[in-house]
């Protein structure tokens, strides 16, 4: 190739990288029913630390989650360099979680929490009566070149939200989970979402949000059943990446089709209630692009929050194409 020919190639990506609106996925937020219970799991059984604590209320909060009335306690905890933010509704209350929720049924979320040794990390959750989801820790097996001799762990929260835990064999996810460090738990590598599309997904999170995919896996076999307790699954796994923060990892489901959609009627008090959200450095300009893009907003356009304790100024919510919630939000 000229050096002509390699610096088009370059402008050209420096081009469509400057369109990606999205600068990084900032955290992954859900909504739990009793904020002392799950404080007490994420930072006892697990060691995430506290950040901020608030309780917030107003017509910016309602504006920006779509449920009139609302009173919050939000809570941003960390691990590693990654945040997670639960969100307890004083007021309104929302629905629990269907009891029989699966990991196929397309309202589907968890974090990927990593871990440095996986049989020690599986016996600290068993020492604390931890629900499972899976049957127990799987290696997923070596035929797999994409992600053979990885190891991972399903479960719950109190909620019944699920989690993972993972380990990356030496050559495999991000090269900062191979760094010497005395910590068991290291930090969020993604949040996984289950999809019924690849295609549509990736409309969305590539083609107008701009994340860039970083890898594939086509993963069956009995150890995905047993991690996934979906008999018989076989998965097409698609990884995207912002410039920051954890991946977005899209899980659709080839095989079986019988996951359930994400319930039409849902709202951000709800306890099925995930939230990704992800930085600009314009709100106004990402909800043109989404409307344009006819993404449903959830939220009444781009929202000011004056004085944010979350540490943004403005923000706008909207979902992808099956129905799983995205901000926006502009520091």
């Amino acid at each position: 190739m000229t050096r002509a020919l390699v610096l088009l190639a370059v402008l050209a990506l420096g081009t469509a990288r400057a369109a990606a609106f999205v600068t990084a996925v900032e955290s992954i937020g859900l909504t739990v029913s009793d904020m002392e219970r799950s404080l007490a799991f994420y930072t006892t059984v697990l060691p995430f630390q506290k950040v901020s604590d608030v309780e917030v209320a107003g017509s910016e909060y309602e504006k920006l989650t779509g449920v009139f009335g609302c009173r919050l306690r939000i809570v941003r905890l960390r691990l590693g360099d990654e945040l997670v933010e639960l969100t307890e509704f004083i007021a309104p209350r929302g629905r629990r979680a269907p009891d029989d929720a699966r990991s196929n049924d397309r309202w589907f979320q968890h974090v990927a929490i990593v871990v440095r040794d996986m049989q020690q990390a599986y016996a600290t959750l068993r020492a604390q009566r931890v629900e499972h989801a899976s049957t127990g820790p799987q290696r997923l097996p070596d035929w797999n070149v994409d992600a053979g001799g990885i190891e991972a762990f399903y479960f719950k929260d109190p909620d019944g939200h699920p989690l993972e835990l993972i380990h990356f064999p030496p050559g495999k996810g991000d090269p900062r989970w191979q760094r010497e460090t005395g910590s068991l738990f290291l930090g969020i590598d993604h949040t996984a979402i289950v999809v019924a599309d690849t295609r549509a997904s990736l409309r969305f999170y590539e083609g107008v949000l701009g994340l860039h995919v970083v890898g594939t896996s086509d993963n069956f076999g009995v150890e995905q059943e047993h991690l996934n307790n979906v008999e018989g699954a076989r998965l097409h796994i698609t990884g995207l990446r912002a410039a920051g923060g954890p991946g977005i990892e899209l899980l659709e489901y080839r095989v079986p089709r019988t996951g359930r959609p994400y319930p039409a009627d849902e709202r951000a008090n709800d306890l099925v209630h995930w939230q990704t959200r992800v930085a600009t450095a314009s709100v106004a300009d990402a909800a043109a692009k989404l409307r344009a893009a006819s993404a449903p907003f959830v939220s009444a356009g781009a929202v000011d929050v004056p004085a944010d304790p979350e540490g943004f100024h403005r923000g706008a919510t909207v979902r992808d194409p099956d129905g799983h919630a995205v901000q926006v939000v502009e520091p």
